[in-house]
């Protein structure tokens, strides 16, 4: 096909067909994707989940209702953005051949997957044309069954559970009785829609989704209703529960309670049902109560800021290493995070069957960001304050009670994190830190420093916090992740490593001898990409803020003459930070393996464009100052350098370089074409141009509109569209369900660029949501971008 003028491609008609990018492009995007992978605790038998590379565009035409917060499938009761798995393999970690499983259904639609609590099987849910079923693996003899007919409801997530025993599920099943859903499209209104304000300060974020009337108030009880059964493995049937809105369905550690979690009435119109009311009922496993151990009002109203929070209990959890305690926080402020005091949170455990009050664990200064536990020895507790972006860890003697500081960091500091305790399966089946007897924990760190990435285990003494490193990854050329600690005494550890050519794959390694063992052996399906030239560079802003970012050169491309000056493609997405230390920290590592995902820049390289990939675009704001507080000029300055840096390099024509970005980095690529002269085009991608349109905040930013109605208004390209003069290629899914970058955010961006004059082309992508999944549209936007910049660069 002939190239497009960049004024034919502006004016190209709207519904034209969709089209397929040139050979170099379609080799990348059209491949065979390697199955991932899931291990039993023991690191005994391997899954392996086959997929489709892409989705179909008759996939994503499917009936889809829209309801507080839910995107669903009201004929399947299954989520309508799910990826199903079409093939399950096994094989155990030292064999050397997959074993295909057998008996599984025609058309596999597989999804929610689950091992059981012994480990001896696997569940996993498979989707007909008429709904969801439940089927489950033997792993000893590789053979799958179905448990139940496909009336199971997937509409609020996860829709079974196992019983402790292995031998019996929990289902959420349709209620025989459901009725119809109400169709309201020719219907005259019985009366108009209101909603009321209390007059109560709420800073209520931008959703999508919505319930809009009372009709779909009744389609959302109507969808999301189910029944509980107890099912056995053999297919027996009891009914457990009448039909509720149960969201959670939880086994207490010793399997001898449930607790559900259901929502109730009022719904809302403003927030999603994560926001609804609801009730925390723990039953004994006949169904009878135990007690209502919590009840959550409708949450629309919330204080303002990130570490603000609701008021009442919240976080409720089972105790990992206790039979049947429950865990929940408090908000010692109420949830206000402008409030003075000495402690913000207390943290409290219940036990069964919650007949004594709830006993005060620990109190927290800030804001609580989790709790690991041990086996009844010690526990880990987080807590967090966003302000400052500080995060603190105290280890807790649960026989003394006496609490150690073991990490007190900025969050966003990587070279100083101390890593995670490795975790092990305690009798209750559950995950807790794992505690050898000469009370020693090791701890796994990602090992990011200014010189690159060197992977650690450390032995921490949790009694005096000593630390000894008994192992640091120094792959030359290769990048090596440890995933878990297999036999510390015997230094079997399990990892993962690649390379810039080498697909990453799992190993058995010894820490001791250095000898590895293959676990995995997936081919690289990007094998053309394996000549291409590949460098993390580091540079810095004119400030003197650090930055890095990936190169790309073509793999044919004379780097010591340097006689071609190439066309620039820079790919990024801005981050806010509160120090410039931190900002200049970076994770890139030249050994990644390089995987051109459909929304990278990437596959140009094959093309003779360079390409700076994840270029690093931090926004800083010290002090008391907020990072928004100088975003244009922190913007402009980010990319600024980023080119001086690759033309310091000679290989680029600095007049032709592009920048792009999605969602936020959509947002970035507006503003560095209206404000600055560095860019000669861009491609913005599912991103929001107007802030008036997400008045209460967006990103990291926690003042509203009305606070400070000049950052907002500076920030919004649609606010400074008739700046607007360099060609742009807007992108965005026709069905957007993100917060604050509705579809409507691009359509009324580029009626104001077009009416104004400038070079810009729409393109909506029918059925997409805010990342792209089908191949038609994944495909046509590659073809999109590489008419686009062929034409602006190279023309």
């Amino acid at each position: 096909m002939a190239l497009l003028t960049f004024g034919e491609l502006v004016n190209a008609q709207e519904n034209i067909s969709y089209q397929k990018p040139s050979e170099e492009i379609l080799k990348l995007a059209d491949f065979e994707r390697p199955p991932s992978v899931s291990m039993d605790s023991k690191k005994e038998n391997i899954v392996f989940y086959y997929r489709n590379t892409y989705k179909t565009l008759d996939e994503l035409n499917q009936e889809e209702v829209r309801l507080g917060g839910l995107r669903i499938n009201p004929i399947t009761n299954i989520s309508s953005s799910m990826n199903y798995v079409n093939n399950l393999k096994l094989r155990k970690i030292n064999g050397k051949k997959e074993i295909q499983v057998k008996g599984l259904p025609e058309n596999a639609k597989i999804a929610y997957t689950s091992f059981s609590p012994d480990e001896t099987k696997l569940a996993f849910t498979n989707t007909t044309q008429n709904g969801v079923e439940l089927w489950v693996v033997d792993l000893a003899t590789a053979e799958a069954k179905k448990i139940t007919a496909d009336n199971l409801n997937a509409n609020l997530g996860m829709p079974y559970a196992w019983y402790r025993d292995s031998q019996n599920i929990l289902i959420r099943q349709i209620p025989s009785n459901r009725p119809a859903l109400v169709d309201d499209s020719k219907d005259l209104p019985t009366g108009p829609i209101i909603s009321n304000s209390t007059g109560e300060v709420s800073q209520i974020r931008t959703y999508q989704d919505l319930l809009k009337n009372p009709q779909d108030e009744i389609n959302f009880e109507t969808l999301t209703k189910s029944e509980l059964y107890k099912v056995s493995l053999q297919g027996k049937k009891t009914k457990l529960k009448e039909a509720d809105l149960y969201i959670s369905t939880s086994f207490s550690p010793n399997g001898k309670y449930l607790m559900l979690v259901t929502i109730t009435r009022p719904f809302s119109y403003v927030v999603p049902l994560s926001r609804f009311p609801m009730i925390y009922n723990v039953y004994d496993l006949d169904g009878n109560l135990v007690k209502t151990v919590n009840e959550v009002p409708l949450t629309e109203i919330m204080p303002k800021g990130f570490s603000s929070t609701r008021t009442g209990k919240r976080n409720f959890d089972w105790r990992d290493d206790a039979p049947a305690t429950l865990v929940f926080v408090e908000a010692l402020d109420g949830g206000d995070q402008a409030k003075e005091v000495e402690y913000r949170d207390e943290i409290f455990t219940w036990e069964a069957p919650f007949s004594q009050a709830p006993k005060s664990f620990f109190k927290l200064k800030q804001r609580y960001a989790g709790i690991e536990w041990s086996d009844a020895d010690y526990a880990l507790v987080s807590e967090r304050w966003y302000d400052t972006r500080n995060h603190k860890s105290f280890l807790i003697d649960l026989k003394t009670g006496k609490a150690q500081v073991i990490e007190d960091r900025n969050y966003q500091d990587v070279y100083n994190a101390p890593g995670r305790f490795n975790l092990t399966r305690n009798e209750y089946g559950r995950n807790v830190i794992d505690v050898e007897d000469n009370n020693k924990a090791y701890l796994i760190g990602e090992g990011f420093t200014k010189d690159g990435k060197n992977p650690f285990i450390d032995e921490l003494n949790l009694k005096n916090l000593a630390k000894k490193r008994i192992y640091t990854s120094n792959l030359k050329n290769a990048k090596e992740d440890i995933l878990d600690i297999l036999d510390i005494k015997k230094g079997e550890i399990l990892v993962r490593q690649q390379s810039a050519k080498q697909y990453p794959n799992s190993y058995k390694k010894n820490i001791k001898s250095g000898k590895t063992t293959p676990v995995t052996q997936f081919e690289n399906p990007f094998k053309s990409l394996g000549n291409v030239y590949k460098e993390v560079i580091k540079y810095k802003r004119n400030d003197g803020v650090e930055l890095t970012g990936t190169l790309y050169l073509p793999a044919d491309y004379d780097r010591n003459t340097k006689k071609e000056k190439l066309p620039l493609l820079v790919w990024a997405y801005p981050t806010e930070y509160k120090d410039k230390s931190t900002a200049g920290m970076s994770t890139q590592n030249p050994n990644d393996f390089t995987y051109p995902y459909y929304g990278s820049f990437i596959y140009w390289v094959t093309k003779g464009y360079a390409v700076l990939d994840d270029a690093a675009f931090p926004i800083i704001g010290e002090g008391t100052e907020e990072p928004n507080d100088t975003f244009i000029p922190q913007l402009l300055a980010n990319g600024k350098a980023a080119i001086d840096a690759v033309d310091k390099l000679g290989y680029i024509d600095r007049n032709k370089v592009a920048v792009g970005g999605h969602s936020y980095g959509a947002f970035m690529t507006a503003n560095l074409l209206t404000h600055g002269d560095d860019f000669a085009c861009g491609i913005a991608r599912s991103g929001a141009y107007n802030r008036t349109l997400t008045p209460f905040g967006f990103q990291s930013e926690q003042r509203n509109y009305w606070d400070n109605p000049n950052i907002y208004n500076t920030m919004s390209p649609f606010m400074n569209a008739d700046k607007m003069k360099k060609p742009m290629l807007l992108i965005h899914g026709a069905a957007d369900n993100n917060p604050g970058t509705f579809t409507l955010q691009t359509e009324r961006y580029f009626q104001a660029l077009k009416n104004l004059g400038a070079p810009v082309r729409m393109v909506l992508l029918p059925k997409e949501s805010h990342g792209y999944v089908a191949k038609e549209s994944i495909l046509h936007t590659l073809w999109e971008q590489e008419q686009f910049l062929d034409k602006c660069l190279k023309n």
